[in-house]
């Protein structure tokens, strides 16, 4: 990995980017995770294409006046291109609207593996393997021509400002890691009774769905958005440890589910997401309250941390259930298993 493609952020407030220091830090089972933050091209090209298709599927089903792209109006107008760029752009975005973007991204195991094979040839300058063999992607050669016809294009008119903002995120969450990180990252593993990963591979994007980020599993693999308004600030720290805790809360989802078949109910839309996001952004308050950080950092994020309500997320019909049967737990007045009988039983 090259230094200028990644940056990584240990949690005992050291900057990593040698694989030296990887390579001593995995040793140490005791450490704290370490977050390896990217802003790659492939994976930015890929979500991009995969939100202007979306873009597309809309506008055609609204009509022609309907969906112009914020992305499009935030960087460069697709009408400053050439003739020739447009009908490569246009039609690459027409595959991805045709079928791509139709597909979820986390819950659509063919976009996951998509996605962790981009991520993996970052480097590379292109996926077909003709410059360099090991960067043969193996993915569909439908979205391998899409993604090459559009990447010199998306290089020329897109990738610059998208990829400065994906760095200046980056830059303004290091401070606010350095100050909580390693506080925050040890209530998580304590509640959800886990152990963190060694490191944490964290893919920066201009657009990362709806949601404004992902995470997969299998491996650990967490997307997030640098344009999206939830993710700044503390928000930011809140999305980031929310979308990393669920390797650490499989045995949360699994005491849920045991429930829901103990009482013969349907597992709740979304409430594993719900009861995650609340326990963040409960956990972030109270080290936030008590905890000495500087002053100006804290104050700074703290006046964009507005994003990651439950109603912010579509979840907010559980906010009062986990306020009434979850904070117990946090609060230590109950165990995790009380917990959630408790929280099924009321639904």
């Amino acid at each position: 990995m090259r230094a200028v493609s990644a940056v990584a952020v240990l949690l005992s407030l050291t900057l990593l980017c040698s694989p030296k220091l990887y390579a001593q830090q995995e040793e140490n089972s005791d450490a704290q995770p370490v977050f390896e933050f990217h802003s790659g091209f492939w994976v930015n090209l890929h979500h991009f294409l995969y939100q202007q298709g979306r873009v597309e599927r809309a506008r055609a089903d609204a009509g022609p006046e309907q969906g112009v792209s914020p992305q499009y109006r935030s960087f460069r107008s697709i009408e400053e291109l050439t003739p020739q760029q447009r009908v490569a752009w246009n039609s690459a975005v027409q595959i991805y609207a045709e079928s791509w973007s139709s597909r979820d991204l986390l819950l659509n195991n063919q976009m996951v593996l998509i996605n962790n094979r981009l991520a993996e040839l970052e480097d590379c300058p292109e996926l077909a393997g003709r410059i360099a063999t090991e960067c043969t992607s193996g993915i569909v050669p439908e979205l391998v021509t899409a993604l090459g016809e559009a990447a010199p294009i998306y290089r020329q008119n897109w990738w610059v400002e998208q990829d400065r903002a994906n760095r200046a995120w980056i830059a303004a969450m290091a401070p606010v890691l350095r100050n909580m990180g390693a506080d925050l990252a040890g209530e998580l593993a304590d509640i959800y009774q886990s152990k963190w990963p060694i490191r944490i591979h964290v893919d920066v994007v201009n657009y990362a769905g709806q949601q404004g980020a992902y995470t997969s599993l299998a491996p650990l693999h967490v997307m997030i958005a640098s344009d999206d308004s939830r993710n700044r600030g503390l928000s930011g720290i809140e999305t980031l440890f929310y979308q990393a805790s669920h390797v650490l809360a499989v045995g949360l989802e699994q005491a849920i589910e045991r429930e829901c078949r103990r009482l013969q109910k349907p597992v709740p839309r979304d409430l594993w997401n719900a009861v995650l996001l609340y326990t963040t952004v409960e956990r972030t308050g109270r080290i936030r309250a008590t905890a000495q950080t500087d002053a100006d950092t804290t104050s700074k994020a703290a006046t964009q941390a507005n994003g990651n309500t439950l109603g912010a997320r579509g979840w907010g019909e559980y906010d009062l259930l986990l306020r009434r049967y979850w904070q117990p737990y946090l609060d230590g007045q109950v165990d995790m298993d009380t917990a959630v009988a408790h929280l099924i039983n009321a639904i």
